[in-house]
């Protein structure tokens, strides 16, 4: 017999909600603030949103931030994508235990070992520091997490489907891309996704690695926080806060759809 939640249980998940949440719609409310104070409410006003339009310097550093976060993500995407693929479908290699510890270790090694050690080989192979070293570091830090997602997916996949398309006459090639890529295609876009907001959120590595002229948007508002938290800085992070809300939610969307045609797609209709 199921028993109810508790009282303790309940009061637990709300504190750790809370503890969590509750700073982000704090920060979303003041961010309307009409007061330039962000300690003291003034009434409610957009002012600071106009203001953000305003400001070329932020408006630059955004731009900057999406088209890194873009071409990593979409780069991580690819790499993790065909790792994950050598880990499920490769038979055993020599040196697979060192290979498959290359692809996890930006998991578990802190970002400013990996923020200095990228930095020292830009230095080594005389590379200008700018946007594309930071493209290239965030690319090594969201791969392996797109690895992790894809290998999940391709661990649990049913190999029959792919083996029903070749017994029609599908070459291997064209089996994965029109039957193995559809299936898996909403671990592609959590990973997608994941890699987007990972570098979108990075502050560490590319300090790092940042150069002239590639100033991101984390740099850029922690460069005027030290200062002191202007409302603008509280709008900027409620549109952040909106737009990944929205990737996530359109990325289940997606997840759901494409699941559902999965299943009821036939497999001669995929091949």
């Amino acid at each position: 017999m199921r028993r109810g939640m508790s009282a303790f249980n309940v009061a637990s998940v709300a504190l750790g909600l809370a503890f969590l949440y509750l700073p982000i719609v704090i920060l979303v409310i003041y961010s309307f603030n009409a007061s330039r104070l962000v300690a003291v409410w003034g009434g409610w006003s957009t002012r600071w949103y106009a203001e953000l339009i305003n400001d070329q310097a932020m408006l630059e550093a955004a731009w900057v931030s999406l088209r890194i976060a873009f071409l990593s993500a979409a780069a991580a995407t690819v790499l993790g994508t065909l790792a994950a693929v050598a880990l499920t479908r490769g038979r055993r290699f020599r040196g697979r235990v060192l290979f498959t510890g290359l692809i996890y270790a930006p998991l578990v090694m802190p970002e400013v070992i990996t923020g200095l050690a990228l930095l020292l080989l830009f230095v080594a192979v005389e590379v200008d520091r700018g946007f594309w070293t930071i493209t290239i570091a965030h690319t090594t830090l969201t791969m392996c997490f797109v690895t992790v997602v894809v290998e999940a997916r391709l661990a649990s996949f049913d190999m029959s489907l792919e083996e029903a398309a070749m017994d029609l006459g599908c070459p291997p090639l064209k089996t994965f891309l029109s039957v193995t890529l559809p299936l898996i295609a909403p671990a592609l876009a959590a990973g997608f996704v994941l890699a987007f907001t990972l570098s979108l959120d990075d502050l560490v590595i590319a300090s790092f690695v940042t150069g002239p002229g590639a100033t991101t948007l984390p740099i850029r508002i922690y460069s005027e926080v030290r200062l002191g938290v202007k409302p603008e800085i509280n709008a900027v992070c409620t549109i952040l806060i909106a737009a990944v809300a929205a990737g996530v939610v359109a990325a289940s969307l997606f997840a759901k759809l494409s699941g559902g045609r999965g299943r009821a797609a036939p497999i001669g209709a995929q091949v």
